[in-house]
C-alpha cells in the first residue's frame, strides 16, 4: 500500500528548525547581586587580615602585661578572619553555580547567533571549569566564542572580556599563593607577610568581582540587542523564550 504524501518525511533540503533563544537578563541580575556581595565581603576580608596585620605586630613588640591584654584583642582578629573567611567561601560557591549557568545559557544562545564560530559544544560552558590547569584558558576561549556570536553589527571592543578574564586568573593564582603562605606561618613576622598577602589577594579580588559586573552586563545587553534585532527582522528570525 502506498504511503500517504502527508505522511512522507520532509525533503533533504528543508531548512532545520529554528533553536529557541532563552534570555539571559533574568539570571545576570543574580549573578551581578551575588558578585556584589562578593565584593563586600572581600573588602570584609580585607579589613579582617590588614586588622590581624597590626595586632600580630603589637603582640610582637608588647612587653608582658601588655601581651596578656592583648590576647583577647587577637583571639576577636581570629575570629573575624575566620568568619570573613567562611562567608567569602559560601558566596563564591552560590557566585559561581548561578554565573556558570549564566555562561552556559549564553552560550546556548550562541549557537542560535553564530554556530559556525562556536570551537566547543555547549557542555564545555560547564565541564570546562572543573578541569584543573585548563580552567585557566579553556572558559576564556569559549566566551570569546560567545562574545564574537553575541556582535551586532560591527566588532565589539573586548576590553571587558579581557579585563574580566586577566583578574580572574590573577586573583585565583594570588588567593592560592596567599593561603599556603598563611597556613605554612609559624613566626611572628611570617604571620604579618601572610596576613598582608590574604590582604592584598582580597583586594583583587574585589577588583576582579567588579570586573565581572561589568562583563556580564555586556554580554548580557549585546545578546540581549541581537535577540530584539531578530525580533524586529534585522536579523534573521529566533525565537526569544521567556526566562
Amino acid at each position: 500500500m502506498a504511503e500517504h504524501p502527508a505522511a512522507a518525511a520532509p525533503p533533504s533540503w528543508a531548512p532545520p528548525p529554528v533553536k529557541p533563544l532563552r534570555s539571559i537578563v533574568g539570571l545576570s541580575y543574580g549573578v551581578t547581586g551575588l558578585l556584589a556581595l562578593v565584593a563586600l565581603l572581600d573588602a570584609l576580608a580585607a579589613y579582617a587580615a590588614l586588622n590581624s596585620y597590626t595586632v600580630i605586630g603589637k603582640l610582637y613588640t608588647a612587653d608582658e602585661d601588655q601581651y596578656d591584654a592583648l590576647t583577647a584583642t587577637a583571639d576577636r582578629a581570629d575570629m573575624l578572619m575566620y568568619f570573613s573567611a567562611s562567608f567569602s567561601l559560601m558566596a563564591l560557591i552560590a557566585t559561581g553555580i548561578v554565573f556558570i549557568v549564566w555562561f552556559h545559557r549564553a552560550r546556548t544562545n550562541a549557537e542560535v547567533f553564530g554556530p559556525a564560530e562556536q570551537r566547543r559544544t555547549p557542555g564545555w560552558a560547564i565541564g570546562a571549569w572543573f578541569i584543573p590547569i585548563a580552567n585557566l584558558w579553556i572558559p576564556r576561549r569559549i566566551a570569546g566564542d560567545i562574545w564574537d556570536a553575541s556582535e551586532l553589527g560591527e566588532r565589539a571592543p573586548r576590553a571587558a572580556l579581557n579585563t574580566w578574564w586577566t583578574l580572574w586568573v590573577l586573583t585565583s593564582l594570588a588567593g592560592r599563593t596567599a593561603e599556603r603562605l598563611w597556613e605554612r606561618a609559624e613566626e611572628y613576622d611570617a604571620v604579618r607577610r601572610a596576613a598582608l598577602g590574604l590582604a592584598a589577594s582580597s583586594v583583587l579580588d574585589l577588583v576582579a568581582a567588579v570586573a565581572a559586573i561589568v562583563f556580564v552586563r555586556r554580554l548580557t545587553a549585546m545578546q540581549y540587542a541581537k535577540a530584539m534585532a531578530r525580533r524586529t527582522g534585522q536579523q534573521p528570525p529566533a525565537t526569544v523564550a521567556a526566562n
